[in-house]
């Protein structure tokens, strides 16, 4: 008889066979990637004869590879330097004047020379090493030299003279061995030393030290402008060439950036026209050499550019801000950046007045801060006025905002903003001329675009801080933003000229936030509150009818992208809060209470409802009708106070839901939600009315809809058993269950259990879903209602170890049985989803 094995077992040995063959496969791959590999190598040289071995650089692997030779000679260097260190400080002492001046003479000399011939053999990488350690024997002789000769001379002056007299050796020295790439530029970093070592030995201050470095600054560019004669312009005969040339530069760079940082902080700090003399010089004395550089280096004319055009700016404000009072120094530099752009349309060259308009543009970006906090008082200070409702009318701007601005800002905010936006506008109109030549033309549009939408906006603040900066009537504080949010939604729903999309969302944007800063301002008093809100619901309702949807036409005739329906949509949800809000505070207006302005307040769903009727599926429809429908739940939220009322606003929303029902499209949704409003309103009347028998009101309405669900379901087999018994079967059994949670006598939770079982095992004979589950969690509840008692009884009675033991048993079992436990999750899943 053949043994045919158990197919779980056979099917673990496919599997092991399966593995096993996977891992051979991965096994023979990489032999053959590593053959491939092999094949695909050149050939083998023949073996090199005495002449060629003679000749050429020995290829066997027992030559030391260059990375090899390079740590070697480094380590050879490191320790003759410290070997002649050690001399120097230690054994120096053993040997007279003559000897020590011979034996330093001799050994620096012989290691500056050595390199010489290294370089004509061909060893360069040696020749470094030893021309490095000559270097530092260089330094060693010009510390044995003031310990012993010039130990009187002031530490940091010998210094400053030290470096200059090694920065001189060492560039002759590195510009005679050309084939040396460390001399020079050990020549330039230690050129950068001597006049800030000297001003530092002279008793420093920030001025002295800023001198210096921009004397460094001069003297590097001068190195840096000066060209290489013709016999050493090769870099490949002189590698060192480049490098040094790269960090005169950056050492230019670097010290006339500290210059100009230094000065600057002088012109700051300084607080008489006659302390401001000194670092005016100095700033005009940076910008020189910027605009110098600028036009002798094309290819960095844009930054030296910046940097001196920044330089002007402190230069010419520095004095003004000492004459004039405080508050407007931010505007003197402003204005001084505003001349500074004046010179974009001169003759210059055209990195030139790049980067000076860089330059101001950087100094108008940094004045716009100064303003910040007039227009962040303008735009949030009319929070404050929801403490303070219907108070009475404030004693001018500044009262009804309920903020105090120093006196710095009640005349200058304005007037950065102005000029910040007249910059911009006068970027937006020299851009195409500015900057054709350096990015492409899409960005310039983008940049035009971008610098028209700042200057509006930087125009429309200037507008809106006026009246808290000249602390105007509130009316006008009213009439400001009202006007200018009109303004800003005509520029929206109508967008035209080179703004286009952009300028059309910036203006929605400006319009929002204009219309948020006003709405709270306006609860000084009643009729300012009314007239506000109706005029800004006016204005929301007719941008959203007068949006263009299609295509937006430019002046120059191009279309920009359309601004689509969301925008629409965002005006009409707007329009929808605001008159609820018009709502509410004319019914407080009114006198009325709380919960009759609850019922008030349903007459925005009830038309947001019939507009839906009208729109149908229009992309606005959706928004809107959820923005009506948190409209009511606001109403709900102010009806908690009294239970009749709650209970009347939940049926009237319960009608105008089952109103919006009655469309195809919302039948589903709304009918769900009209069943859920009523059935939530039956509750709340009988709890309002002390009843304690729910069941002669709520049965009636249950018979009734089960025959109104039997008959649907008869006509229409598809339809759902929720649609058809849920929200009967909810009438009665959700009341019951509450009632009977609370009730202490057993007649109540008996009959409504023996009800909840029979309708889960109807629910199960007849393929309902909705009374299967809506029986069986009714009846769950009812009996861990009657067991609680004693569940409590016997936990109480257990050892306090033994909860959580079983606990961990049933977490273990039902971790063993994962996979079964799935299987039956899914079936009963299976099995709900075949019932109706």
């Amino acid at each position: 008889m053949e043994n045919v094995p158990h197919p779980a077992r056979e099917l673990a040995l496919i599997d092991q066979e399966l593995h096993r063959m996977e891992t051979r496969r991965g096994q023979l791959l990489t032999r053959r990637s590593y053959l491939v590999t092999v094949l695909a190598r050149p050939a083998a040289p023949p073996p090199a004869t005495h002449a060629t071995a003679s000749t050429a650089s020995p290829a066997s692997p027992a030559a030391a590879p260059p990375s090899a030779q390079n740590v070697l000679l480094t380590l050879g260097g490191v320790l003759l330097t410290v070997a002649a260190t050690a001399f120097t400080l230690v054994s120096w002492g053993h040997l007279g004047i003559g000897g020590r001046s011979a034996v330093l003479t001799v050994i620096t000399l012989a290691a500056l020379a050595v390199p010489a011939v290294l370089l004509r053999r061909g060893l360069s990488s040696t020749a470094e090493a030893v021309a490095a350690f000559g270097l530092v024997l260089t330094v060693l002789d010009a510390y044995a030299l003031h310990a012993v000769a010039l130990s009187g001379v002031d530490g940091l002056r010998y210094t400053a003279v030290a470096c200059a007299v090694l920065a001189a050796l060492w560039g002759g020295y590195g510009a005679l061995l050309g084939g040396l790439r460390g001399p020079l530029p050990a020549a330039v970093v230690t050129a950068q030393l001597p006049l800030l070592l000297w001003s530092v030995a002279g008793g420093w201050t920030m001025s002295t030290v800023a001198w210096a470095l921009l004397a460094t600054a001069v003297l590097d560019t001068a190195v840096a402008l000066w060209p290489l004669p013709r016999r050493t312009a090769n870099p490949a005969r002189h590698p060192s060439r480049r490098a040094a040339r790269g960090l005169v530069v950056a050492a230019a760079f670097t010290t006339a950036g500290v210059a100009l940082f230094l000065a600057a902080w002088s012109s700051v700090d300084a607080g008489t026209p006659a302390a401001m003399a000194e670092p005016a010089l100095l700033l005009l004395t940076c910008a020189a050499l910027g605009l110098f550089v600028a036009r002798r280096a094309p290819e960095a004319a844009f930054v030296c550019a910046a940097g001196a055009g920044l330089a002007l700016v402190v230069a010419v404000g520095g004095p003004l801000r000492t004459v004039v009072p405080a508050g407007w120094a931010v505007l003197g530099y402003l204005l001084c950046a505003v001349g500074l752009l004046a010179l974009v349309r001169t003759r210059l060259p055209r990195r030139v007045r790049q980067g000076l308009g860089a330059a101001g543009g950087a100094v108008t970006a940094v004045s716009l801060p100064w303003a910040l906090p007039s227009v962040v008082a303008t735009l949030l200070g009319g929070a404050t006025r929801v403490t303070e409702i219907w108070s009475g009318v404030p004693d001018g701007t500044r009262a009804a905002l309920g903020v105090r601005l120093a006196s710095s800002w009640q005349l200058t905010a304005p007037l950065v903003l102005a000029t910040a936006a007249g910059t911009l506008f006068f970027a937006y109109r020299l851009l195409p001329r500015l900057a054709p030549d350096i990015v492409p033309v899409t960005d310039v549009r983008r940049s035009r675009t971008a610098a028209l939408c700042g200057a509006g906006v930087l125009g429309w603040a200037t507008v809106l801080v006026v009246p808290i900066v000249w602390d105007l009537p509130y009316a006008v504080a009213l009439v400001v933003p009202l006007v200018l949010t009109a303004v800003a939604l005509a520029l929206a729903v109508r967008p035209r000229g080179p703004m286009g999309t952009a300028g059309a969302l910036t203006a929605l944007i400006v319009a929002s936030a204009g219309a948020a800063s006003v709405a709270p301002l306006s609860l000084a008093t009643r009729p300012a509150t009314l007239t506000v809100l109706v005029t800004l619901s006016a204005l929301f309702a007719a941008a959203a009818v007068a949006l263009r949807s299609g295509p937006v036409q430019g002046r120059d005739g191009s279309e920009g992208p359309a601004l689509g329906e969301p925008v629409r949509a965002l005006l009409a949800c707007v329009c929808v809060g605001l008159t609820t809000a018009l709502v509410v505070a004319g019914s407080a207006a009114a006198g009325l209470p709380v919960a009759t302005v609850a019922v008030t307040v349903l007459a925005v769903p009830a038309a947001v409802a019939l507009l839906g009727a009208r729109l149908r599926e229009h992309p606005v429809a959706v928004p809107v009708e959820i923005t009506g429908g948190a409209a009511g739940l606001l109403a709900a939220g102010l009806a908690l106070g009294s239970l009749p009322v709650l209970a009347l606003v939940l049926a009237l929303g319960g009608v105008i839901a089952a109103g919006t029902a009655v469309r195809v499209e919302r039948r589903r949704v709304a009918g769900y939600a009209a069943t859920a409003l009523f059935v939530a309103a039956t509750w709340v009347r009988l709890g309002a009315s002390g009843v304690s028998v729910p069941e002669a009101y709520t049965l009636p309405v249950t018979v009734a809809a089960l025959t109104v669900g039997a008959v649907r379901r008869r006509r229409d087999p598809a339809a759902s058993s929720w649609t058809a018994y849920g929200p009967g079967l909810a009438a009665t059994l959700a009341p019951s269950l509450l009632a009977a949670w609370g009730d202490p006598h057993w007649a109540r939770p008996l009959l409504l259990g023996l009800a909840a079982l029979a309708l889960t095992l109807a629910g199960a004979r007849l393929r309902l879903r909705a009374p299967l589950v809506l029986g069986g969690a009714v009846l769950a509840l009812v009996a861990l209602h009657e067991l609680a008692p004693y569940v409590v009884q016997v936990v109480g009675a257990l050892p306090r170890w033994l909860p959580p033991a079983l606990a961990g048993l049933l977490l273990l079992g039902v971790g063993a049985t994962y996979e079964q436990r799935l299987r039956d999750a899914r079936r009963v899943r299976r099995s709900l989803g075949r019932m109706r």
